[in-house]
């Protein structure tokens, strides 16, 4: 039933076959939920990203960016200061 699901960062060393069943499979979900249910899936980091793109499911995913401390802060309402440039404008 949810409606927003953030992703930041994989569930171990996804870049090897042995581990990466636990970080694909969230993957899946996550992708799933969007087509599926309509859930809006933020996906942040590059590790995060990185899965995504590796499990062939990153195009599923509402939104990704590879700014994961950068995602996290903006949701904590701190003000990147990136983002206040353009405002200055």
């Amino acid at each position: 039933d949810c409606k927003t699901v953030i992703m930041n960062g994989p569930m171990g060393v996804f870049e090897f076959k042995a581990f990466e069943k636990g970080t694909f499979g969230i993957v899946d979900i996550l992708a799933d939920l969007t087509k599926e249910k309509g859930a809006v899936t933020i996906i942040g980091g590059g590790d995060s990203v990185a899965a995504c793109e590796k499990s062939g499911r990153a195009g599923d995913m509402s939104h990704i960016s590879t700014g994961g401390g950068a995602s996290l802060e903006l949701l904590e309402g701190k003000v990147l200061p990136g983002v206040a440039a353009l405002n200055d404008k």
